[in-house]
């Protein structure tokens, strides 16, 4: 384990003082890292609190510098961590196999950083993680998509209580979960844009609808409910291909894939701002204290046509990089909310807030085999459609709630040394 120790300028008084830093730090993490985590909260856990393996925390600590999202997908033949049958949360827009997907081997795949290890997801440790705490996933359907998928990989230890109706009176799209035995929340909020919006089109709603998007103003739906939370998970994406109108201080500034004499502006511009606009509301809330999880773009595998032309995404394993490149502008839409990222992360470091980065945009293109394609059902319609944005359940998307906890846990090692290294 490796610390970097600040030298003072008073000589061999420095030299003990960060001597004694080092070796409490390293006492600290020895003696919590042996300690059942129930132990450490004043509630007790309904199962027996698990021991965090002193070497699985050590090498994350010597990973701190492992690019976990640069990879390959290698077999692997123990298969899922769960079942569309053994888990019973599943909704059918992501139950393939219930649908009648006739293979299995999309499920039966890891993913392998280059020069580390992804550990497996342990529920109970998320779960002690989170005891008194509160979770929410902001975006779109793909969001809710990963807190589906969290759900049945805690579904092995705990089953929630659904309290969204005492909440909320869309309990499609704004969900509340309550774990009472660990005073954990998880919640889902429906923003597909992030910013405020609302349909443009006079003949109303559909798929291909014009929409008109106030870029500097933040969802209320989400902002007004987002400051007591303690881990927010932001993602966004698949909306911004439809035709747009573009407001900037409630005046029309331009559009994407509209008609008329207005001036056009790229999606990628509309994307940056309301990225901008979302982590500025969270910088700016004057009780937020939570962690920021930016998950990336999360790429469609539309093949042989359009989502709305014929296209489908019949691939049964992982491709590579070489079979199938990026394309661009999926490529641009990461980068752009990467670099709106960043600047919130310099920001946060000013009001002592975090934001991180969770990147599934380059691992999740190599999955075309993970989409329902035709098996799954559309929430909206009792009908089947070629689904090639979602993620079946189980699937390569339960590798994103790896990613998470393997992220939660490093933050956490790194408050603790901190802390530890300022109070020694």
């Amino acid at each position: 384990m490796k610390f970097q120790v600040i030298q003072l300028s008073n000589g061999k008084n420095s030299q003990q003082n960060s001597s004694t830093k080092v070796f409490l730090v390293t006492l600290s993490l020895i003696l919590i890292s042996s300690i059942p985590l129930g132990l450490l909260k004043s509630s007790h856990s309904p199962l027996p609190s698990p021991k965090i393996n002193i070497s699985s925390l050590r090498s994350i600590e010597l990973d701190n510098k492992c690019d976990v999202f640069k990879g390959k997908w290698v077999p692997h033949p123990q298969g899922p961590y769960y079942t569309n049958e053994t888990c019973r949360l599943i909704i059918d827009q992501h139950n393939c196999m219930k649908f009648g997907r006739p293979d299995s081997e999309f499920m039966k795949w890891r993913w392998k950083p280059d020069d580390c290890v992804l550990p497996l997801f342990d529920a109970a440790q998320f779960l002690e993680m989170v005891r008194g705490k509160s979770m929410a996933f902001v975006g779109d359907s793909v969001g809710r998509n990963q807190m589906q998928s969290l759900l049945c990989l805690l579904a092995d230890v705990a089953y929630p209580e659904d309290i969204s109706d005492k909440l909320s009176a869309d309990t499609n799209y704004f969900k509340r979960l309550f774990y009472a035995d660990y005073n954990f929340t998880l919640a889902t909020f429906w923003s597909p844009f992030l910013v405020k919006s609302r349909d443009a089109d006079p003949d109303g709603h559909s798929y291909n609808s014009l929409m008109s998007l106030y870029l500097d103003e933040a969802d209320e739906a989400w902002a007004n409910e987002i400051e007591n939370f303690d881990y927010v998970i932001i993602s966004a994406g698949q909306w911004f291909f439809r035709p747009l109108l573009f407001y900037n201080k409630g005046q029309l500034v331009g559009c994407h894939k509209c008609n008329g004499n207005i001036t056009s502006l790229t999606r990628y511009s509309a994307y940056r701002m309301a990225f901008r606009t979302a982590f500025r509301t969270l910088l700016s809330l004057k009780n937020y204290k939570g962690t920021t999880f930016l998950r990336t773009f999360s790429a469609s595998h539309f093949e042989n046509g359009d989502w709305d032309k014929g296209g489908s995404c019949a691939r049964i394993r992982p491709i590579t990089g070489q079979e199938m490149k990026l394309e661009e502008f999926n490529m641009e839409f990461y980068l752009t909310q990467v670099e709106e990222l960043r600047t919130a992360e310099k920001e946060g470091k000013t009001t002592g807030l975090t934001f991180q980065l969770l990147n599934t945009t380059e691992i999740m293109w190599l999955r075309p085999d993970g989409h329902p394609n035709s098996y799954g059902h559309s929430m909206n319609r009792n009908a089947t459609v070629n689904d090639c944005v979602h993620w079946c359940l189980p699937g390569p998307i339960d590798t994103w709630n790896e990613f998470l906890l393997y992220l939660m846990k490093r933050d956490a090692l790194q408050r603790l040394r901190a802390k530890l290294m300022k109070n020694a």
